[in-house]
C-alpha cells in the first residue's frame, strides 16, 4: 500500500516528500526536477505510542510506516504524453491514495508553469488530464467488448461512467450501486483513487489566498475529499494531519505489541482478524496460531499495567476469527 504525491511542477511536492521521508531528493526551481519517481518511507504519527511509553518505559518505540512516492509534475497534454505525461500517469496507477499538492504561495523567484498563481485552475488542469486518461482507458475497453460482441453488464456500467467523466467529474464522485465497482476494478482508473488536497500557502494569509481557499473548499466538499492547509515553511502540525488522513484512506489500522525492549505499532487492513494479523509479525505465528491475548488500549491506559488489567478481568483470549480493534495490544500464542 502506498500513496503518491502529485501536482503541477514547482508546487512543493519534492520539498514535502523530503520533509516526511527524511530524504534529500532534488528540489529545484524548474519544471521536471523530479523525472523518475522517488520512493520513501514515512512514520505515521500516533500519540498512543507515547502514552504507552509513559507506563512501560521501553528502550524504543517503533511507529507504523507507509510508502510515499514523489511523482513527476504534470502539465497540460500529459494524457497524450506531453512532458513526462505517460510516465507520470503510469506511476499514479501504482498508488492507492493520492496527495495532490496545490500551489497557493506567491514567490516570483519560483516559476509557475501557467504564469500565475490560480489554485482552482491548477486543480482543474490535473483533474482534466486524469479524466482524459480514464476516458481513453474506458473507451479502449468498450471497443474490445463491442469487438467481441460480448454485451454484458460491464458495458452498461462503463458507458455510464464514461458519460459521467465527460461532464468533467472525477469517478470518485460517481454514485456506485452495489457490486458495480467490481466491473471496473482491473482498469486501474486514476480518478477513482481517494485524494488528500494540500494547500501550500505563504506563511501569512491574505484576502486573495483566503478567497481561493474558500472556493476550493466548496469544490472539494462535493468530492467528499480531505483538504489540509499549511505552509512548507511552517509545517509541524499540517504534515501530521496529512499522514494520519493518508493512513485512514489507505484503509489501514494499527495494533500494538509491548514490552520492555520495544513498543511497536503494526499496520493491518481494516477490518482484519487476529489470524490474519498474526502473519504481519511472522509467518510462523499464522502457521502455528493458537490464540491471541487482547487488551484494549483504553483499558491498558485506565488500569496502568497488564497485571491490573488482568485483575479487572479485561484481558480477552481470542480465537482466529476475532476482529481486531484499532489500538488493540496483542500477544500471540502459537506452536513453534
Amino acid at each position: 500500500m502506498k500513496c503518491g504525491i502529485i501536482g503541477l511542477p514547482n508546487t512543493g511536492k519534492s520539498t514535502f516528500f523530503n520533509l516526511i521521508s527524511n530524504s534529500k531528493v532534488l528540489s529545484e526551481n524548474f519544471p521536471f526536477s523530479t523525472i523518475e519517481p522517488n520512493y520513501g518511507i514515512t512514520k505515521v504519527p500516533d500519540e498512543r505510542l507515547y502514552e504507552l511509553k509513559k507506563i512501560i518505559h521501553p528502550k524504543k518505540i517503533i511507529p507504523s510506516e507507509i510508502k510515499i512516492v514523489d511523482i513527476a509534475g504534470l502539465i497540460k497534454g500529459s494524457h497524450k504524453g506531453e512532458g513526462l505525461g505517460n510516465q507520470f500517469l503510469s506511476h499514479i496507477r501504482e498508488t492507492n491514495v493520492i496527495i495532490h499538492m496545490i500551489r497557493f504561495f506567491h514567490n516570483i523567484s519560483v516559476l509557475h508553469v501557467e504564469g500565475s498563481v490560480n489554485p482552482i485552475r491548477d486543480k482543474e488542469i490535473i483533474d482534466m488530464e486524469l479524466q482524459l486518461k480514464d476516458l481513453e482507458t474506458i473507451e479502449k475497453r468498450l471497443e474490445k467488448i463491442i469487438k467481441k460482441n460480448s454485451i454484458n453488464k460491464s458495458k452498461h456500467i462503463l458507458e455510464k461512467i464514461f458519460s459521467f467523466l465527460k461532464e468533467g467529474k472525477n469517478i470518485r464522485m460517481y454514485p456506485f450501486q452495489d457490486m458495480e465497482k467490481k466491473y471496473i476494478k482491473n482498469l486501474q482508473l486514476l480518478t477513482i483513487k481517494p485524494v488528500i488536497y494540500i494547500c501550500n500557502i505563504d506563511n501569512e494569509l491574505n484576502y486573495q489566498t483566503n478567497l481561493h481557499i474558500e472556493n476550493l473548499k466548496k469544490i472539494i466538499k462535493m468530492e467528499n475529499s480531505t483538504l489540509v492547509i499549511f505552509s512548507l515553511k511552517n509545517y509541524s502540525t499540517g504534515i501530521n494531519e496529512v499522514l494520519k488522513e493518508t493512513y485512514k484512506l489507505l484503509n489501514l489500522q494499527s495494533f500494538f505489541t509491548v514490552g520492555k525492549k520495544e513498543i511497536r505499532s503494526w499496520s493491518i487492513p481494516n477490518p482484519c482478524t487476529a489470524y490474519e494479523a498474526s502473519s504481519v509479525i511472522h509467518s510462523d505465528f499464522k502457521k502455528g496460531f493458537i490464540r491471541a491475548q487482547i487488551i484494549h488500549y483504553e483499558d491498558f491506559i485506565k488500569y496502568g499495567s497488564e497485571e491490573n488489567v488482568k485483575k479487572a478481568g479485561k484481558i480477552l483470549l481470542a480465537g482466529k476469527n476475532y476482529v481486531i480493534q484499532d489500538g488493540d495490544i496483542i500477544y500471540f500464542r502459537f506452536n513453534q
